[in-house]
């Protein structure tokens, strides 16, 4: 069979090379080249080293503990805004929590709070991979009665504008955009869930996915009731300016959805191999190296791999087939982009489009475990020469992942 994998010359550094790149090369895999619409760069959220150590820099948890939930004017925000390079590993949960040692007590302690959501996210992901994408404690019933989201509602228009526009939307409107569409409206929680998928720059299967099941309440003991009340107090001034304004239909509570129990699978509850979940504790060497293999999980100057073998190669393949399955926002490919191409200003960086088992078949490269099954079925395809571990905040153990209390309690 011919190689269908091709090699790509690497972007210069910047926003308008990046563009350039993902029109050129990729294009055709995004949702931009599916729809005709125009590629371009997240107006307000660069990639790369530089952006995320800025990011984190200019980031004060001051007031946090009672700013995180604004969602408008963007002014009254607390919210961090740090998830895109959290997600991509440029900056790891350790750098964050680090970050606002010495800040308010209580504002770290909620900052610190959401970090371990983040890593609690991150543990269930890693237990169950691909069953998340079904609800491991309750089934929503019935079908959809309405349009999952009504565009003359001001909190939806905004919140989705600002989704598919920036890249990115506080916590506050993903949850009230995740209530409309499956509590009130009673659309499939996975559609949902794969619009944020396709849009954020921080879309993840683990976080991103466990909101959505929390919020349903396909994953907590009771869904999150979306209403007029919380827009009013988290986003002053914003139904005055709402064309339903005087017959909002979020006005009331709305009613509990419908919910039947799901069985938990056992491996929510226990794992014996805790290795296969987490990674190694230490780097495990099958071999000599000959280069090292970047995954999207993990593109900053400090991953692992990329530091321990700081002569060789370094080798990110644009995932042909999973590009074109997924079609991914073009913004999110032009800030994956921008990171690379400041990772080429230090190091001698190849860039591929195509099959990451056929451009790292004889490669023999070096890489840090990713805790995802993509990661997985790849890697034991590409048989790496080493293995570096993760960046976890908290290493995973064999307790439960069924809720995020019973997860505190067994991990230190």
């Amino acid at each position: 069979m011919e190689p269908s994998s091709s090699r790509l010359k690497t972007p210069a550094l910047g926003p308008e090379s990046a563009i350039e790149f993902v029109r050129s090369h990729l294009g055709a895999l995004t949702l931009e080249g599916s729809s005709g619409a125009e590629i371009e760069a997240a107006p307000s959220i660069r990639g790369g080293q530089s952006a995320a150590d800025d990011a984190l820099a200019a980031f004060d948890v001051e007031h946090y503990a009672c700013k995180r939930n604004e969602v408008l004017p963007t002014k009254r925000r607390g919210a961090s805004g740090l998830s895109p390079y959290i997600r991509h590993g440029l900056i790891s949960l350790r750098d964050v929590w680090n970050h606002v040692e010495g800040g308010p007590q209580e504002d770290v302690r909620k900052f610190r709070s959401e970090l371990l959501w983040q890593e609690y996210a991150r543990h269930w992901y890693a237990r169950l991979g691909d069953r998340t994408a079904k609800p491991v404690r309750h089934h929503l019933l019935g079908s959809a009665v309405e349009p999952g989201w009504d565009r003359k509602m001001a909190c939806v228009e905004t919140s989705l504008e600002e989704l598919e526009e920036e890249g990115w939307v506080v916590n506050q409107a993903r949850m009230w955009l995740a209530s409309q569409w499956s509590v009130r409206s009673g659309q499939a929680v996975a559609d949902g869930e794969d619009y944020f998928f396709k849009h954020l720059l921080d879309g993840s299967r683990a976080a991103n996915r466990l909101g959505w099941q929390w919020t349903s309440g396909q994953g907590s003991s009771k869904s999150y009731g979306f209403s007029r009340w919380q827009v009013e107090k988290r986003a002053p001034g914003l139904c005055a300016s709402c064309d339903l304004c005087q017959e909002c239909p979020i006005e009331q509570w709305p009613e509990n959805p419908e919910l039947k129990p799901a069985s938990i699978p056992l491996s929510v509850e226990t794992v014996v191999d805790v290795e296969t979940i987490a990674g190694p504790e230490r780097s495990h060497m099958f071999g000599a190296p000959r280069s090292v293999w970047l995954t999207a999980e993990s593109l900053g100057l400090s991953d692992p791999a990329l530091v321990a073998k700081p002569d060789l190669p370094v080798i990110f393949v644009f995932d042909e087939p999973l590009l074109s399955k997924l079609q991914l926002s073009a913004k999110r490919l032009v800030f994956l982009t921008e990171t690379l191409a400041e990772i080429a200003e230090h190091r001698d960086l190849e860039l591929w489009l195509g099959r990451p088992e056929e451009v790292l078949a004889d490669r023999e490269p070096a890489v840090t475990f990713a805790p995802t099954p993509g990661f997985a079925r790849k890697s034991a395809r590409i048989k790496p020469a080493g293995v570096y571990p993760f960046p976890w905040l908290l290493r995973p153990s064999d307790g439960s992942v069924a809720s995020f209390s019973s997860w505190r309690r067994t991990v230190s």
